[in-house]
């Protein structure tokens, strides 16, 4: 389908206070020393460079069954119930590298990363295996100072939840659920269009992560808007303002599965100003194989659990199929 660039009239900006994790905090430690906003700087730069080139160019590197490289205009249909067509976004996945020959590679979201020639972009993978290296060790090495500043953001916003799970403060670090996370680096181009909801047009869809947790850096133009109250009718959203050198922490669907809804991922959708928009998102998942169910201090005789039991890349997998396009559609750009 072809992109139209609509002129409807623009939503009452109404901005929201949000919840972020600011790289110059002391508590984050010297895992951040290279997220600096320099190197973050460079990254966007980086992941410009890889939008700015021929669609031609860019359908070499086309996402492949293990969820790498790169995802077209309208790949993506996140709020089907909503939309139109797909998402006004392209993309580009990379995860952790995984050779052939590695028993491992078998496994949903496993395998080699897919990247560009270095005749074409010179220096770009070597700046993203970067990023993904220092955002999985800065992930890894905080994530009990990330429960900490949720449970002091639940206080202060919504009073009556604290950061009940009452778990061992390693939890998170056992080898059975965080030793070799999914850890998935998305880079995200939003086209200059007007997004126009009443029309069912969105830059994307209205969603929540599928995962665990994800750090999203945006550049500096207006369109992130969150709902804080998903179950609400109507749904009330507001705008994020973007925040330079803060990464926006975003909770996933995992996450609320795992806290029995004591934690509720955050509902998120993107309206098109007119501008072009980046944005790079770091999404922070179990192994493959950790059973994700309710947590024993997040359950009780008046609170039993609400979701069942399931593998985290069964639960992925499902997602993932349920939101892209079948890759048969782009066959004749490959012939």
């Amino acid at each position: 389908m072809e992109s139209q660039k609509q002129s409807g009239p623009e939503p009452p900006i109404k901005v929201s206070t949000i919840n972020c994790i600011d790289l110059s905090n002391p508590d984050i430690g010297e895992s951040v020393a290279l997220l600096k906003q320099e190197f973050m700087d460079e990254v966007f730069a980086q992941s410009k460079k890889f939008f700015y080139l021929p669609l031609n160019e860019k359908l070499k590197v086309l996402r492949n069954e293990k969820h790498r490289g790169y995802t077209p205009m309208f790949d993506e249909v996140l709020d089907p119930d909503n939309q139109v067509h797909g998402d006004y976004k392209e993309g580009y996945y990379i995860g952790v590298d995984v050779p052939e020959n590695d028993p491992e590679s078998e496994k949903p979201f496993n395998g080699p990363n897919v990247w560009p020639a270095d005749g074409v972009l010179p220096g770009w993978r070597q700046t993203m295996e970067k990023f993904h290296h220092e955002a999985l060790k800065m992930a890894d090495k905080n994530l009990y100072f990330f429960f900490l500043q949720l449970e002091r953001w639940e206080r202060q916003f919504q009073g009556s939840i604290a950061l009940a799970l009452d778990l061992e403060v390693d939890f998170f670090d056992k080898p059975e659920v965080l030793g070799k996370p999914i850890a998935t680096l998305r880079l995200l181009h939003y086209e200059d269009q007007f997004s126009d909801p009443a029309k069912g047009i969105y830059g994307a869809g209205a969603h929540s992560d599928f995962g665990f947790i994800t750090l999203l850096a945006t550049d500096d133009v207006m369109g992130l808007q969150i709902c804080k109250d998903k179950d609400a009718k109507p749904q009330i959203w507001e705008y994020v303002t973007p925040i330079k050198g803060a990464f926006i922490v975003n909770l996933g669907d995992m996450l609320e599965r795992w806290s029995n809804c004591m934690f509720k991922s955050t509902l998120h959708r993107v309206l098109g100003n007119g501008q072009d928009r980046y944005s790079i998102a770091f999404f922070v998942e179990p192994n493959h194989d950790c059973l994700v169910e309710c947590l024993p201090t997040c359950k009780t005789e008046k609170s039993p659990p609400k979701f069942p039991q399931i593998r985290c890349s069964t639960y992925l997998s499902q997602r993932y199929k349920d939101t892209h396009a079948n890759l048969s559609v782009y066959d004749k750009h490959q012939a």
